[in-house]
């Protein structure tokens, strides 16, 4: 059985990624094109969780009516084609053409941290082109590490990995992200940790809970825990959608002394950021998330 299920992923790989590399060979212009096509086909004919999406935003912003929910919900569809088009085009975009397009704002500011010898842990959330941030580490002398979901298909795991590390991240299934921490901690090599933090952990790990958008939910906080751990410094990316097929992004600091906070205050921290960057432009946030799916299961 094993061995038919790996006839059966490589032979969908054979047949889907000579598609996808012709479409990510294509100019922007014509990807966009495309991303207008499949965007009215995703959400006037498939729509693809549409009431999820709808669920969300209502319970996040119930003061907005129906047609205000309804217009953030097609920027947001649209924002969310356009996101996966930009996935594919990062099998094969230039480090030419990313640095155009993903352009970060206080690239000095880690520099400076990385003066101190400490590692760092960056947090963000599933918000503009979280993605592109592959090419950070071309521009700061942390070594780069990325924490990622590893996808059951081998073949087209790998070719992902290929295609991302080629900036110089290295990508961790999220599993493993704790023990290269450790283990460049015991070897004093200095790495800059890439963590998205903005997802809903499994209930039998959650041993925090906390408001996040106006709703009471379990809390990853492992960002905060490593900080603490191993004396690491905390940082926030605020990512900005400029325009089609443009970002930047804005760095600050959280702490350099995670032991002086009682615990969750640095988790809460982040999610403050994060939640005002959705607030400022919801339609960029990845909504299709079931995020708030243990809304009822908080402890009283």
């Amino acid at each position: 059985m094993r061995y038919l299920q790996l006839y059966m992923n490589f032979l969908v790989y054979i047949l889907v990624y000579p598609v996808i590399w012709l479409i990510s060979i294509l100019p922007f212009r014509v990807l966009y094109a495309i991303s207008d096509v499949v965007y009215l086909m995703v959400y006037y004919l498939i729509g693809y969780r549409k009431k999820v999406v709808f669920n969300n935003l209502k319970l996040v912003f119930p003061e907005k009516s129906d047609k205000e929910i309804m217009e953030i919900s097609k920027k947001f569809y649209h924002h969310f084609v356009d996101i996966f088009i930009e996935m594919i085009k990062s099998f094969t975009i230039s480090k030419e053409e990313l640095n155009k397009r993903y352009v970060y704002n206080n690239i000095d500011l880690l520099n400076e941290l990385y003066k101190d010898g400490k590692s760092l842990i960056l947090v963000f959330g599933h918000y503009a082109n979280w993605e592109w941030i592959i090419g950070l580490t071309q521009f700061i002398d942390y070594k780069g590490y990325a924490a990622f979901t590893k996808i059951n298909n081998k073949y087209f795991n790998r070719k992902i990995l290929n295609s991302r590390q080629r900036f110089g991240v290295q990508l961790k299934p999220t599993s493993k992200i704790v023990r290269e921490i450790d283990r460049n901690h015991k070897k004093n090599i200095q790495a800059i940790y890439g963590l998205l933090s903005d997802q809903s952990p499994q209930l039998s790990k959650t041993f925090y809970w906390s408001e996040f958008l106006g709703i009471k939910v379990p809390i990853h906080t492992g960002a905060e825990m490593l900080a603490k751990k191993y004396d690491l410094n905390i940082a926030f990316v605020n990512i900005k959608k400029v325009k089609r097929g443009f970002y930047e992004s804005t760095f600050s600091l959280i702490t350099n002394d995670a032991s002086k906070y009682p615990d969750f205050e640095l988790t809460n921290c982040y999610l403050e950021k994060t939640e005002n960057q959705i607030r400022t432009q919801p339609e960029y946030y990845f909504w299709t998330h079931k995020r708030f799916k243990h809304k009822d299961k908080a402890p009283k």
